[in-house]
């Protein structure tokens, strides 16, 4: 029997050539794991109007992680328009799978490293390593949404807001409303997780992206956890920053920073500009943790123009499956993989199109298998 069970989700498009290019690396590093296949993605939404089946989340709940690739969205009309046509105005409604399975699963804490490796050309500065902790589950991304808004919403914030006033007159299918929902324990548990690591890599600094000065409540509220906890940790400095402004000093002096807290959607946004800051998309790895489970993935879309061409960049995937390892306590076999992907980066000899080359995916898997 194997050591480890984990979920094999490849999903749409590019996810299933980025994941055969991690199973060449896990098989190098002789990971002890059964690989268990799951159905997600857009052709479960086409034929059986959920892109996340009943049995795959099953899957899940009997697994120690999932190794996910990407799957296809679209948008609410669009998404109907390609069911088939029995299941057409059944009001089937599309949803994200790996939202679902963050809010399923409670996968609170989505992590991303944003770490420049040394002879990338693609990278803004080489001195650059920081890690973003986004709240995973709740805010904008919470699914909580109104169009047309129900009267009984409308009169509610009309007895209890007096800003809602001016929206009285417009006609309730006219409104549409996307709720930002925070809850303080999930403030603390993503503010906690990003203390812990700081003090476990000795970072000396944790910023706070947020815009409290507007979002008065829900920013308000992580503002004021943040800084309770921070009391917690006084090696630890605290500042904090608005997002806009942090777009902004990203660009200017991304060297400076080293843990980054945000809500969903803010952490969404920074989290992609870091990884710009890396070499883009083709970098950008990510972990889903919760206190039970875990799920990794990179964070790139499906790119169905590229489906099956193994054109695209595996580092992302491949760096997810390095913090899988970690996440596994197979501490030795991580640290055997990134120095891998490292030299492989830095002879820049085999790379995809993204680098200037034109190795394919699995080349660059096979390279990086050598090293290991």
């Amino acid at each position: 029997m194997a050591k480890y069970k984990i979920a094999w989700l490849p999903g749409d498009g590019t996810g299933k050539d980025v994941l055969e290019a991690a199973r060449i690396v896990l098989d190098a590093v002789k990971l002890d794991a059964e690989y268990i296949p799951g159905d997600v993605g857009w052709e479960f939404w086409r034929k059986e109007g959920n892109p996340l089946p009943e049995r795959t989340l099953e899957i899940l709940r009997n697994t120690d992680c999932c190794l996910f690739g990407a799957i296809t969205s679209k948008p609410k009309e669009e998404a109907e328009k390609e069911l088939v046509p029995e299941l057409q105005g059944k009001g089937y409604t599309y949803y994200s799978p790996i939202v679902r399975m963050r809010q399923e699963l409670n996968l609170y804490a989505n992590i991303r490293p944003c770490k420049a490796y040394k002879g990338n050309p693609l990278n803004y500065r080489d001195n650059i390593d920081l890690i973003v902790f986004r709240e995973n589950t709740e805010g904008l991304y919470s699914g909580i949404e109104f169009h047309p808004l129900p009267r009984e919403a409308m009169d509610a914030f009309l007895k209890h807001q007096p800003k809602a006033r001016r929206f009285a007159n417009v006609p309730l299918e006219d409104i549409a409303i996307s709720v930002r929902f925070f809850t303080r324990p999930a403030c603390q548990a993503i503010i906690r997780k990003a203390f812990q690591y700081a003090q476990k890599h000795k970072r000396q600094t944790v910023t706070l992206v947020e815009k409290a000065n507007v979002l008065r409540e829900t920013g308000g509220m992580m503002l004021g956890e943040a800084r309770r906890i921070a009391r917690e940790y006084p090696d630890i400095e605290l500042w904090e920053t608005n997002i806009d402004a942090m777009c902004m000093w990203l660009v200017k002096n991304p060297d400076k920073y080293g843990v980054l807290i945000a809500s969903n959607l803010f952490g969404d946004i920074i989290s992609d500009l870091s990884a710009q800051l890396v070499g883009g998309l083709g970098f950008a790895c990510a972990a889903n943790l919760g206190d039970n489970y875990a799920l990794f993935e990179p964070t790139h879309g499906s790119a169905p123009k590229y489906a099956g061409l193994y054109k695209v960049n595996p580092m992302a995937t491949l760096l997810s499956v390095k913090m899988m390892l970690e996440y596994l306590n197979e501490e030795e076999k991580a640290q055997r993989l990134e120095s891998s992907i490292a030299r492989v980066i830095a002879e820049c000899k085999v790379r995809t199109y993204d680098m200037g080359g034109n190795s394919t995916t699995l080349e660059v898997a096979e390279e990086v298998a050598r090293y290991i």
